[in-house]
């Protein structure tokens, strides 16, 4: 097993990416992050917490996303600019934090563009967990108790907020692609479960070699 770690995982909506992440750092005995990363940003920043939630990669409704470049993620602005707390700025502040848990502690971390903010850090696993639109619609009806014509709703505006939300910040690159990840994984086929037992199969073979 790596000694070292820091999991990523990119989901789909109903593609039981979040029980996956839950279920894979009781395994490892290690904090999950996800939603809480508004907080940790606003502790860090001094920024109230609402702001990081507001542009989080599932509140992109109504922002146009246009800029080929990625975020440079070192120029992080100081207090007292006019543009401390733009969409930009805060991807900044967020992605500090993401980096200085994967380098201090071992976790499990959803979303956020996880995987390309760690893409040059050597103990990173990135996952992208996805799954037929049929399944996750049945998935969905069940989490949700909702039909499935709402459930395929808010699949597509889910998945539409990430895709956008990572090509944006990752200056072009495509949300899903296997090209970006260690690992991508199908749960139609072999469920969430057997999911959390390949990413350790393969974070043993990382540790390994």
């Amino acid at each position: 097993m790596m000694e070292k770690f820091c999991v990523t995982i990119d989901r789909g909506f109903g593609s039981w990416g979040k029980t996956i992440g839950v279920k894979l750092s009781e395994r490892l005995g290690v904090a999950y992050y996800d939603r809480d990363l508004s907080r940790l940003s606003a502790d860090y920043s001094g920024i109230n917490e609402r702001f990081f939630v507001n542009v989080d990669e599932q509140n992109v409704k109504g922002r146009r996303f246009r800029k080929a470049a990625p975020v440079d993620l070192d120029a992080i602005l100081s207090p007292d600019d006019e543009k401390f707390v733009s969409d930009d700025n805060l991807f900044r502040l967020q992605a500090k934090v993401i980096r200085d848990l994967a380098a201090r502690e071992n976790c499990v971390i959803i979303g956020r563009c996880g995987g390309y903010l760690l893409a040059d850090v050597p103990h990173a696993v990135r996952v992208f967990v996805h799954a037929p639109m049929d399944v996750c619609i049945k998935n969905v009806e069940q989490r949700y108790a909702v039909d499935a014509r709402k459930a395929a709703q808010l699949i597509e505006q889910a998945d539409t907020s990430r895709r956008a939300y990572y090509k944006y910040y990752t200056g072009g690159k495509t949300w899903g692609d296997a090209a970006n990840y260690d690992l991508t994984i199908n749960t139609a086929k072999i469920g969430a479960d057997k999911a959390v037992e390949l990413i350790l199969d393969y974070m043993q073979i990382r540790g390994a070699r």
